[in-house]
């Protein structure tokens, strides 16, 4: 049967090669086909007929090995992981100002009034930075000395008395309050390499377009903060600043992409965050680190200026730039800044009740055997919830099953990888559509001769086998897609959310989480289905750990879900300090 296949496609085979030829070039500049291209062109062929006999049959075998695949690395990783975490390291140490411990907006509220200066605010959080990031390692590059000079101009500005503490809150309702930012969203002169390990670091000439309107707004950026390699991976890791760590236990990952950013939230380090979402990268490392993380409907922030980027229009759907921070009340004045028109921050102006939402939940994806199980204290939060919002406000919250939610994984790595035009380190010159060989840098890593991080050879390789499949394949995954969008349009309507797992458990240790890859599909669905989420805290698990649930609205309908997420944090306290010490487990 293979040979049989091969014959009868070795003119398409011939058509491949060529194509991989104008695609780019092999060694010593020759037009051809390279090793791997030409493997995976043998096995998108295999793919080819037996989804022609049995598609249903092959994704079934597919899942199959794939789960088995999972099993047997558990095995492997665990083990090693766990001796691994039995070398000590330096916990987080304790929160000692008072000052750190409140919201931005009782925060800013106090600097207007003139009860505390600016530079007081900057400069405790510029201390506790200096304090956390021996045990943390989140920062990448600071600007603290700038920062204090912009916060005594701030209340030199407030002391001149030119504008009333209405006038002040109404046009700059950030005023003198410290921002952090994650390194992929370019600050006026810091680093701008997005962990990627180069002869000549890119440091970035211009604010990125949100940074932009948050210092209009008021705030003081103070640092950047650290990202895996172009932002690709669940776990804050790359070459040149290293693993950031989790401050409830510096021992577990603080997760990724936006790892620095949630680190530094959880440790009190930070009270305002610039974060990006292309599939799960805020609101995973929000989970893991204790605090809320936004990612808002499409086209509602700028991507202007965000390291990687892109020139697919399916670009700005997946990917987001969004906030995060301790207070869910403060989400909604930080998102407003963010904001790229005033008709798009308005609606968050938009009154609404909680008792007046419709409400339902899911626990599961709905027999998915590509995912792992939801930890049973992730979900007794999720019946927490429900119990407080039928008793506290006599709603009924209803419990679905969107069969098609089974589909999750499937359905939002094939539409993510079918994104075209993005920044990679394959990209060859200023063109992102040509790559350079693939085969060849998996080979220098094999070898131990990349300057490149796993997870980014892993892209590069899923891209030419996705790039190669049957665009039947890709179709019905986008039909799927439309699907399922249409049918949460219809469930939540204007008013509705939907109560789900945030990921299946709280943070690991490092490299544990290749054994929970596939359930990434619980927050990056929403990223391909173009829904605003809201993650948030619900305590903290057994082991001190924290754990979260999402809250899902349809497009548009950002201001439910913060809503609920402020009905959260005052059910369940939102954000917990670390412990003193960290716990061994």
């Amino acid at each position: 049967m293979i040979l049989h296949s091969l014959a009868c496609n070795a003119p398409r085979i011939a058509d491949e090669e060529r194509s991989w030829g104008r695609a780019g070039r092999g060694f010593l500049g020759r037009k051809k086909p390279r090793g791997m291209e030409v493997a995976l062109s043998f096995a998108t062929i295999l793919y080819t007929d037996l989804r022609s006999s049995s598609v249903e049959m092959f994704n079934t075998v597919t899942k199959g090995i794939i789960k088995v695949i999972m099993i047997f690395a558990t095995l492997i990783i665990i083990p090693i992981t766990r001796i691994r975490a039995r070398k000590s390291r330096q916990p987080c140490p304790p929160i000692g100002n008072d000052l750190l411990m409140l919201p931005a907006s009782e925060v800013s509220r106090r600097i207007r009034r003139k009860k505390v200066t600016s530079e007081e605010v900057v400069r405790a959080y510029i201390t506790r930075c200096k304090e956390v990031n021996p045990a943390i390692n989140a920062v990448v590059e600071a600007r603290y000395e700038a920062a204090l000079r912009e916060a005594r101009q701030v209340d030199d500005s407030v002391r001149s008395g030119g504008r009333t503490e209405e006038e002040i809150a109404k046009d700059t309702p950030l005023l003198g309050i410290p921002v952090t930012v994650k390194e992929s969203i370019a600050v006026r002169g810091m680093s701008h390499s997005v962990g990627w390990k180069r002869e000549q670091p890119i440091t970035a000439q211009e604010d990125a377009d949100v940074v932009k309107r948050v210092r209009k707004a008021g705030a003081i950026p103070i640092l950047v903060s650290n990202t895996p390699e172009m932002c690709m991976y669940w776990e804050t890791y790359n070459k040149v600043t290293g693993m950031t760590w989790n401050p409830y236990d510096t021992k577990r990952s603080a997760g990724g992409s936006s790892g620095g950013e949630a680190a530094l939230l959880g440790s009190g380090a930070s009270l305002l965050s610039l974060s990006s979402d292309i599939g799960g990268s805020a609101r995973l490392p929000a989970m893991f680190c204790g605090v809320f993380g936004h990612k808002p409907s499409p086209g509602w922030i700028s991507t202007e200026g965000h390291l990687p980027n892109c020139d697919d229009e399916n670009w700005t759907t997946f990917f987001s730039i969004g906030p995060m921070v301790r207070y869910a009340e403060d989400l909604p004045v930080l998102l407003k800044t963010m904001c790229r028109s005033e008709s798009i921050a308005s609606k968050l102006d938009r009154k609404v009740f909680v008792k007046d939402i419709k409400f339902f939940y899911m626990e599961d994806d709905c027999g998915s055997v590509m995912t792992n199980t939801v930890d049973p204290e992730i979900k007794t939060g999720i019946h927490r919830l429900v119990r407080h919002l039928e008793k506290t406000h006599g709603t009924k919250v209803q419990k679905v099953e969107m069969r098609d939610m089974r589909f999750a994984f499937e359905v939002a790595t094939a539409i993510l990888l079918g994104i075209n035009g993005a920044d990679t380190i394959f990209t060859r010159g200023n063109d992102r559509r040509e790559w350079k060989s693939v085969s060849v840098e998996a080979l220098k890593f094999l070898f131990g001769k990349s300057c490149h991080t796993f997870p980014n050879i892993v892209y590069g390789i899923l891209k030419k086998f996705a790039d190669m499949s049957p665009r039947s394949h890709y179709e019905n995954m986008v039909e799927k897609n439309k699907m399922l969008k249409k049918q949460f349009e219809e469930l939540l309507g204007d008013n509705g959310v939907l109560i789900y797992p945030t990921f299946v458990s709280a943070a690991s240790y490092p490299f544990e989480f290749l054994c929970k890859i596939c359930s990434v599909s619980y927050m990056m669905i929403f990223n391909s289905l173009g829904l605003p989420v809201t993650q948030c805290p619900i305590g903290l698990n057994r082991n001190g750990l924290p754990i979260g649930l999402q809250v899902v609205a349809n497009a548009g309908c950002d201001v439910l879900s913060i809503t609920v997420a402020q009905e959260i944090e005052r059910a369940f306290g939102g954000w917990v300090p670390p412990p003193p010490k960290n716990r061994i487990v």
